[in-house]
């Protein structure tokens, strides 16, 4: 039975699968069709109807990314129609759209902005009779910014948080020109189910949905000279700046980065790989201390499996939805919160500074960190453990503001205390990197051995998929761990916080046949994440990830718990893993601390 079928586009004829769209066709044969409403990650909606194309033998035009392509069919993509049509619709849009495009955050990034140009809307007769209404703009949260004037209703920020999320904080109310992107009784973001994560603002195609930016803040904390002002960056920075930068997705950019930052002027360059390699030494010792008690002492108050606490974003959504959980996470803070508490102990001390006059900033690919740092608990150092969080496209800004040519920087090194990693620290920014690290560092604790898969690449624990499984049987471990020998230590992968809700319903069902789990709220892990470059799909995260596993495997570590300056750190301060120093500045309490 064929599969194929023949049409034609602009007199072109194409041969292609069943079940394709006048979209992807066009797309095989090098043809592009504005979209404003599609996105590879999301349902076809066909709102917009930016992508109208005439079918020869048909009285409307039809959404090509709605339309399946049928054998014979004959599509005009570029006809008289098809241009006065697309053009007069975004003349629509733009008649009420606050088009005040240099005071616009998303200036020079904004797809509506870029269609306007390419079919040079220069009339203004749709404007001129469409005056803008009184629109709302809320900024409550830390981390969000929604702007209804900006807004065209293309309802991506609603599937997406819908679909990729399943939080459903974001709806559609009222009908006709009423209609609007709304939350809950049209409650501020900050006082609903958001997790912070991003999602939207990275789906959305204008300025209508923002990250809170901090960007003065931290060149005025740079300008001061009472100042002493740390930067970290997190490992899906160094794979998602280039994009900003000119690059193409994929392009590692880890020397040129820190030499950035150099330039910039902070007064030391770090990296949160450090502590992502402090988070596995305490997070696996967590671990296996759980699995002892409960099966060596058989408490029946520990729970299992325990989860990864890494993701703010996640950690507000099991706050929000599953909080008889709780007890379930691990009680490790993030890198990032971990880092930030050192800083102004540890780091303060060895550089005989006064902790009051460090500005902690952290580079994040995560909107929901800004979030993070603003919880009234981060603050076990005695001060604000983070004072700001910048996202991947925030530090672009720094870099074009400074005037840097980033193509012509020699490559730099993270300075030294609390700047070395491993690869292990490095794969943090893909999902499943988490467990991929904590199984590496875990099971050589427990057995003495390394890992049993090649090259110490957990291959089960990667890809792409929603819900990943794995597990790992030890066998002759050491004399303290035989309680373990013979045990199938199992485990599960999820990103997205629709893949979640999966794992979720499981484990509070007591269905979650597993010991640990790691959950990464953004598609594709932290890579993926709310603050990363825009445009994200499938494609370009891959490509991210690909980036990610090529630094791991290039490094000279790729254990945790080999990481020399995370040795010196237990050596000086913290002791011992789970010590008391570092229960109090590493750790937090889920179950009791303050919840939003």
């Amino acid at each position: 039975m064929d599969n194929k079928l023949n049409i034609t586009i602009n007199g072109l004829p194409v041969k292609l699968e069943k079940g394709k769209t006048i979209l992807e066709a066009a797309e095989k044969t090098g043809i592009k069709i504005p979209t404003l409403c599609y996105h590879k990650d999301l349902c076809v909606a066909g709102n917009c109807r930016v992508c109208v194309v005439e079918v020869v033998g048909q009285k409307r035009l039809s959404a090509a990314c709605a339309t399946p392509c049928e054998e014979g069919m004959e599509i005009l993509t570029n006809s008289l129609k098809v241009r006065n049509s697309r053009k007069h619709i975004i003349e629509l849009l733009l008649a009420e759209h606050n088009a005040d495009c240099t005071k616009c955050y998303r200036n020079g990034n904004c797809e509506l902005q870029e269609l306007a140009s390419e079919y040079k809307i220069m009339t203004q007769d749709f404007i001129e009779l469409t005056p803008l209404k009184n629109y709302t703009i809320d900024m409550f949260s830390p981390s969000i910014i929604k702007d209804d004037s900006k807004c065209i209703r293309c309802q991506r920020c609603v599937r997406t948080c819908a679909e990729l999320q399943g939080v459903n904080a974001l709806t559609v109310a009222y009908k006709g020109d009423r209609m609007k992107i709304t939350t809950f009784f049209e409650k501020a973001l900050n006082d609903v189910v958001c997790t912070n994560c991003g999602q939207c603002v990275n789906h959305c195609p204008t300025g209508a949905l923002v990250e809170k930016n901090y960007i003065e803040e931290v060149w005025e904390a740079i300008s001061d000279p009472n100042k002493h002002v740390v930067v970290q960056t997190a490992p899906a920075v160094r794979v998602g700046l280039g994009e900003e930068m000119g690059m193409k997705p994929g392009e590692r950019v880890t020397g040129k980065m820190v030499a950035a930052l150099k330039r910039l002027g902070f007064d030391s360059v770090l990296d949160t790989d450090f502590t992502a390699d402090l988070t596995i030494v305490e997070e696996g010792t967590e671990l296996l201390t759980r699995l002892k008690k409960a099966i060596v002492e058989k408490n029946t108050e520990i729970k299992l499996p325990m989860i990864t606490s890494c993701s703010p974003g996640w950690i507000k959504y099991i706050e929000h939805l599953y909080p008889d959980n709780l007890g379930n996470l691990s009680t490790c803070k993030s890198p990032q919160q971990m880092f930030g508490a050192l800083v102004k102990t540890y780091y303060a001390k060895a550089r005989n500074l006064a902790p009051e006059n460090i500005v902690s900033v952290s580079i994040m690919p995560c909107t929901a960190k800004k979030f993070e740092a603003h919880r009234p608990e981060m603050h076990d150092s005695g001060y604000r453990d983070v004072d700001y969080v910048l996202t991947t496209r925030e530090l672009a800004i720094l870099i074009k503001q400074a005037g840097l040519d980033f193509d012509k920087l020699e490559p730099a090194r993270f300075d030294r205390l609390m700047g070395d990693s491993t690869g292990a620290g490095v794969i943090f920014g893909a999902t499943g990197g988490v467990m991929e690290a904590a199984l590496r560092t875990a099971y050589e604790l427990v057995t003495g051995r390394e890992v049993p898969f090649e090259n110490l690449n957990i291959m089960p624990v990667r890809g792409i998929e929603g819900v990943k499984k794995a597990s790992i049987k030890i066998e002759n471990p050491l004399k303290e761990w035989a309680f373990l020998d013979g045990v199938e230590l199992k485990c599960a992968v999820a990103h997205g916080l629709v893949n979640a809700k999966i794992i979720m319903e499981a484990v509070k069902t007591g269905e979650a046949d597993f010991h640990f789990i790691e959950i990464m709220a953004c598609p594709g892990g932290c890579l993926g994440g709310g603050g990363q470059p825009i445009p994200t799909n499938p494609e370009i995260r891959k490509k991210r990830a690909e980036a990610i596993y090529a630094e791991d495997s290039g490094l000279p570590l790729r254990k945790s718990h080999e990481n020399p300056e995370v040795q010196k750190l237990y050596k000086d301060f913290l002791i011992e893993p789970l010590g008391e120093i570092s229960h109090h500045l590493l750790h937090t309490n889920y179950t009791k601390r303050e919840r939003f």
